[in-house]
């Protein structure tokens, strides 16, 4: 599927062995239902650096909702870009 992205600065890359995930912290591991494809997925989050040095990190989980799709708010982009203006 065309992200529509090709001149524009977003790159998208894949994890598909988990690397980065687990290097950031950030692999699912609540014990909800296989079925819903939990385990070894990766948490919805945004990182916000500049020159390598992270500046903020934003996870969007809940104690039961661990993909946060019940309030992904912190990791689009409204509640992102306000986060980086308090930093």
């Amino acid at each position: 599927m065309d992200q529509g992205i090709g001149k524009s600065m977003v790159t998208f890359m894949a994890d598909p062995a988990a690397t980065l995930t687990k290097a950031l912290d950030m692999e699912m591991t609540h014990p909800g239902p296989p079925s819903d494809g939990i385990i070894g997925r990766c948490k919805r989050f945004a990182i916000h650096a500049i020159d390598g040095e992270i500046k903020t990190v934003k996870i969007s989980e809940g104690p039961d909702d661990p993909a946060g799709d019940s309030d992904p708010s912190a990791t689009l982009a409204d509640g992102f870009l306000e986060a980086i203006k308090s930093e």
